[in-house]
C-alpha cells in the first residue's frame, strides 16, 4: 500500500472519530480532562506527521514554512483552551486535521496532473532481444551497441531507434506522439524506441545508442522540464518566502501589542491576553500560503500534461507563459510551412509523360535527393538498369550505357551541352531530360504547402500574431508558398547564419511585452531555434535537433499545434491568475476581518476554511488546465 494512501485511510478514520466527538462535546458537558484526552488522541493521530516536520525543520533552520505555523496555531489553541478551562478544543484538531485533509487532496490532485506526462515515462524500455553467441538473448538496452540487430515481437517496446531490415508490422506510437491509428512499418523504414509492435515480428538494425535514443531524449526533457519555473511561479516562490515569517511576526504583534495597550490602559487580564492570542492564532492560520504555493506550480504542471496529452511537449514552465504572449511567428518553409517532398505537377510534352519520366528515373533512382524521390516515384515503373551515372554538381546527373547517353538536370545543364530546349516560364522547379544529345521533355516538380497550413496561419493572424517566413529557397519558390498562405512579409535565399541575423536584429528592436517564436525543423535551424523567445520544432521526434535545440516540440508535425498550444498556454495563465486573485483576496480579507476580531464565535472554522478551503479550491481549478479539448 501507498505512502499516501496509508495517510489517506489514517485522516478518514480521524475524521470519523472527531465528528461525534464534536456532537458529543456540545451536547454533554465533559469534564475538561476527559475532552482534552479524546481531542488530543485524535490530534495526535491525525498530526504527528506535521509536528515531526515542523520540529525537523526548525532543527535545520527552515522555520516559517506551513507546518510550522499549522503546529504554532493547533498548540496554541489547545493551550488557550487549558488555560481558559473551556475544555473545547475541537477548533485545534480541526485546524490540523482539515490541513491533512487539503494536503491529501493535494496530493491527489498532483498525482493526476502527472498521468499525462508520466505515461511517458512507461516509454522506457526495459529488456532487448539480441543475437549473441548463436542464440537470442534478452539484455539492458543500455548494453546494445550501434549496428547490431534487435529481434522485437508483438507486444514488445522498440528498445533503440533503428531501421527495419526483415518482418513487417503495426506499431502503437501514441507514448510518443498520441496518435491513436497504428503505424505500418516495413523494411526500409525507420522506427523510434518506445513504440510498440502490435503485431509481426521485426528485426531492427540498431542506428543510435539508448542514451542517444529518442525515447531517452524524451523523458530527459520532460523530467527535467519542472526545473525551469515560469515568471509566476517564481514570483510565488519570492512572495512566500517573505510573507510567511511577515505574518508570523505580525500575528506575535497582534497577540501581544494591543493586551499591553489595553491592559495598561484597564488593568491586565487573562480574558484579553486570552482574546487577541486568539485572534493571532486565527491570524496565523489563514495566513498559510499553501493556496498559491501548491495551485501555482500544480496549473502549470497541469498545462504542461494536457498539451503533451496532445502531442505538444514543452520544456518548462517558462515557455507557457512565453507561448501566452507569443505575437510573432517567424516560419522557416521546407519541412515547417511545406511537406519537404517533391510531387511531379506536371510533364511536358504530356504524350510523352512515360518515357520523360522512365529515362529522368535512369539518373535519379539512385539519389535519395527530394526530387530523384519525387521523380521516381511518379513513374513507378521499372528502371533500366546498368548505367554508369555520373553527377554534375549543381546541375544535374549524365547516365551512359553502350554508347547512350542521357542528361538530366536544370536549364544549364542543358545549355552546357549544347541541346536545344523550350524552357518553362514558371515559379516551380524544373528538371529538363535529353537522350543522345536531343530533347526529350520536362518535369515539373513543387514542394507541396501542408494541409493545415492555411487555416493554421489565418487562426493565428486572427490572434494578432505578426506572420513572416525565412528560407534559404529561390525567390519564385518562396513567393508561390507566400501568396498561398497570405504571409506578408518574407526572405529568400538565406543561408542558416543570415536567418539567425534576421532573428537577432528583430529581438534587439522588438518591445518588452513582443515575444518572438521560430518554427523551423530542427536540424540547419537550430542556432535560429535557440535564439528566438521561443523556438518550436516541427521535425518530428526523430530529429536529434528539434529535442534539443528547441523550447517546444510539435510530435505531429503539425502546424495546427501551434495554435493549440497557444491555446492550452492561454488557459493555463488564465487559470493561474485566477487562483493568485482568489487566494490573496479571500486571505486577506479574512485576515483583516480576524485581526479586528470580527469573524464572531466561529473565526477558528473560518479561518480553517479561508485556508484548507481556499486551497482545495484553488487545486480544483487548476487541475482544469489539465482537460485538452479535441
Amino acid at each position: 500500500m501507498s505512502k499516501n494512501k496509508k495517510k489517506a485511510i489514517r485522516i478518514a478514520v480521524c475524521v470519523a472519530l472527531f465528528l461525534p466527538a464534536v456532537i458529543v462535546s456540545k451536547t454533554v458537558e465533559l469534564n475538561m480532562y476527559v475532552s482534552l484526552a479524546i481531542f488530543g488522541a485524535i490530534f495526535i493521530a491525525s498530526g504527528y506527521d506535521v509536528l515531526y516536520k515542523a520540529a525537523r525543520n526548525i532543527a535545520h533552520g527552515k522555520v516559517f514554512d506551513e507546518n510550522f505555523l499549522m503546529t504554532v496555531a493547533s498548540l496554541g489553541a489547545f493551550a488557550l483552551g487549558i488555560v481558559e478551562r473551556t475544555g473545547d478544543f475541537a477548533e485545534s484538531v480541526a485546524v490540523i486535521l482539515f490541513y491533512q485533509v487539503g494536503e491529501i487532496f493535494q496530493s491527489y490532485a498532483v498525482g493526476k496532473s502527472r498521468q499525462s506526462i508520466s505515461s511517458l515515462m512507461d516509454i522506457r524500455p526495459d529488456k532487448a532481444r539480441v543475437m549473441r553467441n548463436g542464440e537470442k538473448t534478452e539484455v539492458y538496452p543500455e548494453e546494445v551497441t550501434v549496428g547490431e540487430t534487435v529481434f522485437v515481437v508483438a507486444g514488445d517496446k522498440i528498445p533503440l531507434d533503428g531501421v527495419v531490415v526483415g518482418g513487417h508490422g503495426n506499431l502503437n506510437t501514441c507514448a510518443l506522439t498520441g496518435e491513436s491509428a497504428p503505424v505500418f512499418v516495413k523494411e526500409g523504414d525507420e522506427v523510434l524506441s518506445g513504440t510498440i509492435a502490435l503485431d509481426g515480428n521485426l528485426e531492427i538494425r540498431v542506428t543510435k545508442e539508448f542514451y542517444d535514443s529518442t525515447a531517452s531524449k524524451i523523458l530527459d526533457m520532460v523530467e527535467n522540464a519542472s526545473g525551469k519555473k515560469a515568471r509566476t511561479e517564481n514570483f510565488i516562490s519570492t512572495f512566500a518566502k517573505y510573507y510567511t515569517p511577515f505574518v508570523v511576526f505580525s500575528a506575535v504583534a497582534l497577540a501581544v501589542i494591543p493586551s499591553v495597550v489595553i491592559g495598561l490602559s484597564e488593568g491586565f487580564s487573562a480574558a484579553v491576553w486570552g482574546e487577541w492570542i486568539k485572534r493571532a492564532l486565527t491570524f496565523l492560520v489563514v495566513s498559510c500560503p499553501c493556496a498559491l504555493v501548491i495551485s501555482i506550480p500544480l496549473g502549470f504542471f497541469g498545462g504542461i500534461g494536457g498539451a503533451s496529452s496532445r502531442g505538444i511537449l514543452v520544456k518548462g514552465a517558462n515557455y507557457i507563459e512565453q507561448l501566452n504572449k507569443m505575437n510573432v511567428v517567424y516560419f522557416d518553409k521546407t519541412g515547417t510551412l511545406t511537406t519537404g517532398e517533391f510531387s511531379v505537377t506536371g510533364v511536358y510534352p504530356e504524350e510523352k509523360r512515360d518515357e520523360v519520366l522512365k529515362y529522368a528515373s535512369v539518373c535519379e533512382c539512385s539519389s535519395t535527393h527530394p526530387i530523384a524521390v519525387g521523380i521516381t516515384k511518379a513513374y513507378g515503373g521499372e528502371i533500366p538498369e546498368g548505367y554508369e551515372v555520373e553527377e554534375i554538381a549543381g546541375k544535374g546527373i549524365k547516365a551512359t550505357k553502350h554508347g547512350e547517353e542521357i542528361v538530366c538536370g536544370n536549364a544549364e545543364l542543358m545549355r552546357e551541352y549544347g541541346i536545344e530546349f523550350e524552357q518553362l516560364k514558371n515559379d516551380k522547379t524544373t528538371v529538363y531530360t535529353s537522350i543522345n544529345g536531343k530533347f526529350l521533355g520536362a518535369i515539373e516538380l513543387s514542394d507541396t504547402v501542408k494541409s493545415d497550413a492555411k487555416s493554421a496561419l489565418s487562426e493565428l493572424k486572427n490572434e494578432g500574431v505578426k506572420i513572416a517566413m525565412l528560407t534559404g529557397d529561390n525567390e519564385s519558390a518562396a513567393k508561390r508558398v507566400v501568396e498561398e498562405l497570405s504571409i506578408d512579409e518574407y526572405h529568400a535565399k538565406l543561408l542558416p547564419q543570415d536567418k539567425l541575423a534576421i532573428v537577432d536584429e528583430t529581438i534587439k528592436n522588438k518591445s518588452a511585452n513582443d515575444v518572438l517564436a521560430f518554427v523551423g525543423d530542427g536540424i540547419n535551424d537550430a542556432p535560429v531555434l535557440m535564439r528566438a523567445d521561443v523556438g518550436i520544432s516541427m521535425g518530428g521526434v526523430g530529429s536529434d535537433s528539434a529535442i534539443e535545440a528547441s523550447d517546444v516540440v510539435l510530435m505531429h508535425d503539425r502546424l495546427s499545434d501551434i495554435v493549440t498550444a497557444k491555446k492550452i498556454a492561454r488557459k493555463t495563465m488564465r487559470i493561474v491568475k485566477e487562483n493568485i486573485v482568489f487566494a490573496l483576496g479571500v486571505k486577506f480579507g479574512v485576515l483583516l476581518l480576524s485581526a479586528f476580531g470580527l469573524l464572531g464565535a466561529y473565526g477558528m472554522w473560518i479561518a480553517v476554511f479561508a485556508d484548507v478551503g481556499v486551497a482545495v479550491l484553488a487545486i480544483l481549478n487548476a487541475m482544469r488546465a489539465m482537460k485538452v479539448g479535441k
